[in-house]
């Protein structure tokens, strides 16, 4: 895998970490290849980053870089072609009554109250699920590019759903989202809905999900939003099915 070479970024240094267990595999050892240092990466810069296979958490901006796995893809939405399927139209008409709020980082207490809800319903025992408030400031208040919370309510005022996204030169970045674990319908599909409907919006023509597993049933969801494309030998190319990959 190759650094990147555009000089908006030939600043910056590459290293690899060691190995650790990988989150998704879990009979697989897992390394990143980080950019450093971090202070130098701002939207700028990680607009072309993430073009070419890396993500950020918090002030960590890094990409797979596993010693025998390649199974980690990187995804992202053509958003200018995107058009809703009868699943989809369903689940927006689901949650067609929650108002949304789109504001700059900063503390909620609410948030963090939904965020470790939802980490102990969906992700009890994988660690996030002990998170403090200093470390869910750390991995999700924490950012050197634009970024943005978007914050969707019920009618009845309670917090349903918090989106963490990046706005970048030629897309919008998922970064993370978490959700009443109790709510009726499928937020999850709906929040990645509205973040294809904000990149039309806005006239960018990427909405890009991070990686995607094909093992993973955890990540399956991310290829329901098609046409899609991963990144892979340095390129990205839109499958015709996940079979052909």
């Amino acid at each position: 895998m190759s650094h990147p070479t555009e000089p908006l970024v030939q600043m910056l240094q590459f290293y690899s970490t060691a190995d650790y267990p990988c989150s998704y595999l879990s009979d697989q050892q897992a390394r990143s290849e980080v950019a450093a240092p971090a202070h130098l990466i701002d939207t700028a810069i990680y607009s072309r980053l993430i073009e070419q296979g890396f993500r950020r958490s918090g002030l960590f901006t890094y990409r797979p870089k596993c010693r025998s796995c390649q199974a980690c893809l990187p995804i992202r939405v053509d958003t200018a072609r995107f058009k809703p399927g009868r699943n989809h139209r369903r689940v927006i008409r689901q949650h067609q009554d929650l108002t949304t709020t789109v504001m700059p980082l900063r503390w909620v207490p609410e948030h963090y109250q939904l965020y470790y809800r939802y980490q102990k319903a969906r992700h009890a025992g994988a660690g996030m699920d002990e998170d403090t408030e200093k470390q869910y400031s750390q991995f999700l208040l924490t950012s050197g590019v634009e970024s943005r919370l978007v914050e969707f309510r019920a009618p009845d005022g309670g917090v349903q759903m918090v989106a963490l996204i990046d706005v970048l030169e030629h897309g919008l970045s998922a970064v993370y989202t978490f959700f009443d674990p109790d709510a009726t319908g499928s937020l999850g599909t709906y929040g990645v809905l509205w973040q294809i409907q904000q990149c039309q919006r806005l006239g960018l023509p990427w909405l890009y999900l991070g990686y995607w597993i094909q093992e993973s049933r955890k990540m399956a969801y991310k290829s329901r939003f098609r046409p899609w494309q991963i990144y892979r030998d340095g390129q990205w190319h839109e499958p015709v099915s996940p079979l052909t990959l």
